[in-house]
């Protein structure tokens, strides 16, 4: 911890925002532009915001703390709790969440919050988009599928589904295409190169640019795994714990599940992860196992191409070639 820095606690909801600072000042502003520039009023160059990561609810304070030149911290709520439940709080309320989020600020070493770029944020936006009408779709698809069980389907309620579900499919489509020429303005060498890794198609290259904004965030894969998610946690204690040790599923749960359905074509196709995946296997470990495996590796494998500015290929020993 800085001595010279004073710390501002920062819990957010939808209407208000409760700040403690480093010396106990306690504080409540409305959750707007008006709130936002009251608080600014009270920073400093050694002033540093701390929050956690609310749903939607923090962005707006966030943003408008970094275009100010504020230090901004936003960090996970997991890390949060636990240092809170470490505490022994019995009292819950907004104003003491805002006190040990100051405290937790003061004894951990704290990230300065980035933010996206303009062109980030709208990628990230279609792709929630996209997510939600691929749900509506799936939806239609198993409603259609449980009319037709019935045996005698209304017809009216038939033809309702089917023009409801061509109308979401006709949406996806136009989403996709623009989301895919919005990226290609910023990653188009990136998400051409990544194509060419055996187990990763189109759909799964651009998700990749965007999940990872490029990869232009991260310093190495192993950082980039761990971002994801897919490193392990080992719990030993003495003799009396000692369990597998699994991944800790703490990270991005979009970009783990969409490797995790890349990993089964990359076993077939991609001769790095089926060597990997055949050796934990003939080990005796789980099929599940040696996929997560499988993943981390096509993860690395993703991260050394967009960096190097090299394309894949499966007879070089470091699996890359000059573009």
């Amino acid at each position: 911890m800085n001595k010279d820095i004073k710390y501002f606690g920062i819990d957010i909801s939808h209407l208000v925002f409760d700040v403690t600072d480093s010396d106990g000042k306690y504080y409540q502003f409305k959750n707007n532009v008006s709130g936002f520039k009251k608080l600014v009023k009270l920073l400093d160059d050694n002033s540093h915001c701390v929050m956690e990561a609310t749903g939607y609810y923090h962005y707006q304070l966030a943003y408008y703390l970094l275009e100010s030149g504020k230090k901004v911290s936003v960090e996970n709520p997991l890390s949060v709790k636990r240092f809170i439940q470490m505490k022994l709080s019995k009292i819950k309320t907004d104003k003491s969440d805002s006190k040990l989020i100051c405290a937790y600020a003061k004894q951990v070493e704290l990230k300065l919050w980035q933010g996206n770029s303009k062109h980030q944020i709208e990628c990230l936006q279609m792709t929630r988009l996209l997510s939600m009408l691929t749900k509506q779709s799936t939806m239609y698809k198993n409603k259609l599928h449980g009319e037709s069980v019935l045996g005698n389907p209304s017809k009216v309620v038939v033809s309702s589904i089917k023009r409801s579900l061509k109308q979401v499919q006709k949406e996806i489509k136009l989403i996709e295409d623009k989301l895919l020429a919005l990226v290609k303005q910023v990653h188009q060498d990136v998400l051409t190169r990544l194509k060419s890794i055996p187990g990763i198609g189109d759909k799964t290259a651009l998700m990749l640019v965007v999940l990872t904004d490029g990869f232009e965030r991260f310093k190495s894969g192993s950082e980039l795994c761990s971002y994801a998610g897919l490193t392990p946690i080992i719990r030993q204690s003495g003799t009396s714990i000692n369990r597998r040790a699994r991944i800790s599923k703490i990270g991005n749960q979009k970009l783990r599940n969409l490797l995790f359905m890349c990993s089964f074509n990359a076993c077939e196709y991609n001769k790095a992860c089926k060597a990997i995946y055949d050796r934990i296997v003939a080990k005796g470990k789980s099929e599940k196992l040696a996929l997560i495996a499988v993943c981390n590796k096509l993860l690395k494998q993703a991260f050394a191409i967009a960096k190097s500015g090299l394309i894949y290929d499966d007879g070089y020993r470091s699996v890359l070639v000059r573009n």
